[in-house]
């Protein structure tokens, strides 16, 4: 056994202690760190196991130099682990000036509130890239962000914000400066399982949202905002895509709030892939120069099943827009709509048959577009200046139209003719003012409303995560 001095115990005690109570802090000092240490969480269709953010690769956020090489390094570095559970770039608060730049497969571009990704208004940082195969030949400059052939890739944020500074693309364009189509916000191609949402996107050179022959899409929680004379800044643009979700969208913009198209004249025809399988909800729009949901003028490859709900608008030319013309082509079918509130409408139903434009001489005026079986129900629309405004094509007439539960309000600036309708035959309802005698057959007391949802309206996301200390 061992024996202690009075003092010499006295000395061992205070050294016991002391080493007690380092090793305490040090649990203190890691539980701290613990909760200090935060996750942000955030919806995606798939997560994530690598994170970096995009410091990492050396961005400066100063909103003047460019960070486009740094972008382009991020995703090339993070595509290297896309089989090992993906990667997710996170951009912190700030103002990251980039030009153009492409995503990859199992990734996720996340921008935080407070971060601002700023297009450059440098046309060199955009090279020009081949033309839309269902478009025909012509020159046109890259988007801002990109992709092509890419499987599960997701752009999100919390808030965050992709700033396009058109204003310099928009004079350009006006004074006719330029040969080739201006740049994109975002464009992606030949891809599926995409989902861009909770974003802030603002003043597009041209187009914002552009997926492009692509599937199983989600488009939701966006707030995008462009003067309402910018020119072509139409919001959402599905083209020749199948089975897409468009929800809980707020659109200021210069052209039409959602625009549906599949290609133009022969070279639509001959890519021949539609856009179908869609539902656009609870979409908000202000557009003085565009209608809110427009069905073409593109639409060769055909438009079938489009369905709408809960649609809100003012100060806009129309609620949903049908625009073809001779050469066109293919066919615009079963499109529902459930449920529009309008105020400010220059017409609340607007078909025309002879939009005319044309990408070449080349068309054919004789593929004429079928427009059949297009649905419209429990509708309240104020301060209007236009019933409807429809019109088909001279020995083609559009057929199969629906109308019911419809009352309609007029303001001081209202046509002398309620309804204009030539070349177009269908049923009605319930509808206040009566429509003109092609529509005023007796239909069904509820125009016709799928009750199957569209396969992607089902797809539950995953809650994701990333800690925020990078």
């Amino acid at each position: 056994m061992a024996f202690y001095h009075q003092s010499t115990l006295s000395t061992h005690l205070v050294a016991r202690w002391l080493v007690l109570g380092l090793i305490a802090l040090s649990v203190v000092e890691c539980r701290r760190n613990l909760l200090f240490e935060s996750y942000a969480t955030y919806a995606a269709i798939n997560c994530r196991k690598h994170t970096a953010f995009l410091t990492d690769f050396g961005g400066i956020s100063d909103g003047k130099t460019s960070n486009t090489a740094v972008f382009q390094a991020a995703v090339q570095n993070l595509s290297q682990v896309a089989d090992d559970g993906g990667a997710q770039l996170i951009v912190p608060p700030g103002r990251w000036l980039t030009g153009s730049f492409n995503l990859t497969s199992h990734f996720t571009l996340f921008i935080q509130f407070g971060a601002v990704i700023l297009a450059s208004q440098d046309a060199g940082e955009y090279p020009l890239v081949e033309s839309l195969p269902s478009y025909g030949p012509g020159g046109r400059f890259s988007s801002l962000i990109g992709g092509s052939h890419l499987t599960d890739v997701v752009v999100t944020g919390d808030n965050g914000t992709i700033d396009g500074q058109g204003s310099v693309w928009w004079k350009k364009f006006n004074r006719k400066k330029l040969r080739n189509t201006r740049p994109y916000l975002i464009e992606l191609m030949y891809s599926t399982q995409i989902q861009i949402s909770k974003l802030i996107l603002i003043d597009s050179p041209s187009w914002f949202v552009h997926p492009v022959y692509s599937s199983d899409i989600i488009i939701q929680d966006l707030t995008i905002r462009a003067p309402v004379d910018s020119s072509n800044t139409n919001g959402i643009i599905p083209d020749s895509c199948n089975n897409v979700k468009i929800q809980d969208v707020n659109v200021v913009s210069g052209d039409d709030c959602v625009a549906v198209k599949s290609g133009w004249d022969e070279y639509g025809i001959k890519f021949g892939v539609p856009t179908e399988q869609m539902i656009i909800r609870r979409l908000t729009c202000n557009s003085p120069n565009g209608s809110v949901i427009a069905l073409g003028s593109e639409m060769s490859g055909g438009i079938k099943n489009i369905r709408a709900e809960d649609i809100t608008a003012i100060n806009s030319q129309s609620g949903v827009r049908i625009k073809t013309s001779p050469g066109r082509g293919a066919y615009i079918t079963d499109i529902f709509v459930d449920g529009m509130n309008l105020q400010a409408i220059d017409s609340v139903f607007w078909t025309t048959g002879s939009y005319g434009e044309h990408p070449d001489l080349g068309f054919d005026s004789k593929a004429l577009p079928v427009v059949d079986r297009i649905n419209y129900r429990n509708v309240v629309a104020e301060d209007v200046k236009m019933a409807g405004n429809m019109s088909g094509i001279d020995g083609n007439p559009f057929t199969g139209f629906c109308l019911s539960n419809v009352t309609i309000g007029f303001g001081t600036q209202q046509e002398n003719r309620l309804w204009n309708c030539t070349g177009v035959s269908g049923v009605s309802s319930n509808v206040k003012p009566e429509p003109c005698d092609v529509l005023a057959d007796k239909g069904p007391s509820d125009c016709e409303y799928p009750p199957d949802p569209v396969p992607i309206d089902v797809l539950e996301l995953n809650t994701c995560s990333f800690s925020t200390i990078g």
